[in-house]
């Protein structure tokens, strides 16, 4: 109907001139970084769209006015009606982001503590449904307008069933402490509600959508878009920041391995490359124009400093928050991140199946070596044994995700960290 969006995951293909949508997005790595794609802009779109990007981040902060580019012609819902037209809308004075942080350390509180401190907060989209994730959006949005909504693209890292059965063996005496049978015989691959997820976010328009684990179909990057949505990519390398930047991206999120939790790579089965996040910021913005926003190890004022000197548009900070008032990590997280006995993090995929920085403990000195790439298998595998553990407050078995600048992390309101990082800025 005119005058509304009526766009949806289902129907990206009917909005667009020819090709048709991948129900989940097509694109799932670096190997696949094309497939998919049916259909293209054509000249004069990409004229219009270069025109209505040209201000993005003009300025050397996204909250300083630029001048506004060409008005667009989809339209929303009367509710969405604080819906984006380019990054400077986004009105973030504050150059330090509140980053996504799955599994509950994340929450509306801390998203919108950022808003108030004139920064931005995501939301996490990972690990829940399609409800959930709506629910906290309305919750959100009732305080602020000024968010964002990160998602994990489906990518699935493969693991062989004799090498699964193998591991979940070796961990059955961990899970015997709690009384568990984690499921040896039976694996979980699931693509964690992605579609949903997505027709969600275009029924629903957020301001601001970023992606992790790899890239969505190029029809979802402007269907969102077409919805007055704002959409970012997480990159780890030049490579990936390439790749992304030819979706049609409006930004970039470049994440340093120093990040705590899940490394954004898009081929987890090889190892990172360690890099400084001021030289990797460098080589990604000789790679592309793009707007740059550095993740990874930002833990004083001296790290945002360096990151904003290295081209970054701002920082974006998970580590620092998890002591933080609004944080939903758990208490025996939020005491472990300043625990002389947990000195080191370490890059671990014993967990989850995916590469993720945390702090070195039992499981991760112990079953480290066993732990066969398998992702979201190993998650699922070992999701019931970590929440026991979490629950008894066992630290040797629990995933104490942390970045290497977990020492930085201050019991204190949100706003006072976020602030305290801006300092220097």
């Amino acid at each position: 109907m005119p005058g509304t969006h009526e766009c949806s995951l289902t129907g990206i293909s009917q909005r667009r001139a020819g090709g048709l949508a991948s129900p989940v997005g097509a694109v799932h790595g670096a190997r696949g970084i094309r497939a998919g794609r049916a259909s293209k802009a054509s000249p004069a779109e990409n004229s219009v769209l270069d025109g209505q990007r040209s201000s993005v981040f003009c300025c050397r902060r996204p909250s300083m006015l630029c001048p506004p580019g060409p008005s667009e012609t989809s339209t929303v819902l009367p509710q969405e009606s604080a819906m984006l037209r380019d990054v400077t809308d986004l009105r973030a004075d504050l150059p330090v982001w509140a980053a996504p942080m799955a599994g509950g350390a994340g929450t509306p509180a801390l998203v919108t503590a950022a808003a108030r401190a004139g920064g931005l907060g995501f939301l996490a989209g990972g690990y829940k449904t399609a409800a959930g994730l709506a629910e906290q959006i309305a919750a959100v949005r009732a305080d602020t307008a000024v968010f964002g909504v990160n998602l994990f693209v489906p990518h699935p890292v493969p693991v062989a069933p004799r090498a699964y059965r193998s591991y979940a063996r070796a961990l059955q005496a961990e899970a015997d402490r709690y009384h568990l049978t984690l499921a040896a015989d039976s694996m979980t691959e699931d693509d964690d509600a992605w579609a949903d997820k997505i027709d969600l976010l275009l029924r629903r328009p957020v301001p601001l959508v970023s992606f992790t684990f790899g890239l969505p179909d190029t029809d979802i990057v402007r269907a969102l878009q077409d919805a007055g949505t704002l959409v970012a990519h997480t990159v780890t390398n030049p490579a990936e920041a390439r790749s992304a930047a030819e979706t049609g991206a409006d930004l970039l999120i470049v994440q340093s391995p120093a990040a705590g939790g899940h490394s954004a790579t898009f081929t987890p089965e090889r190892p990172l490359t360690p890099i400084p996040l001021p030289d990797l910021l460098s080589d990604v913005r000789r790679t592309t124009p793009l707007p740059l926003i550095a993740a990874g190890g930002i833990a004083t004022p001296a790290d945002t400093s360096a990151a904003l000197r290295a081209g970054a548009q701002a920082v974006m900070v998970g580590t620092v928050l998890l002591r933080t008032h609004e944080s939903g990590a758990s208490a025996p997280h939020k005491a472990a991140l300043v625990d002389p006995a947990f000195p080191d993090t370490t890059l671990t995929r014993a967990f989850t199946g995916r590469p993720a920085r945390g702090l070195r403990n039992h499981f991760t000195d112990t079953y480290e070596p066993l732990a066969p790439l398998g992702y979201p298998a190993l998650h699922h595998l070992t999701a019931p044994l970590r929440r026991a553990a979490t629950a008894a407050g066992d630290t040797d078995l629990i995933h104490l995700w942390a970045g290497t600048g977990h020492r930085e992390a201050r019991e204190e309101p949100a706003a006072r960290t976020l602030t305290r990082l801006a300092a220097r800025a």
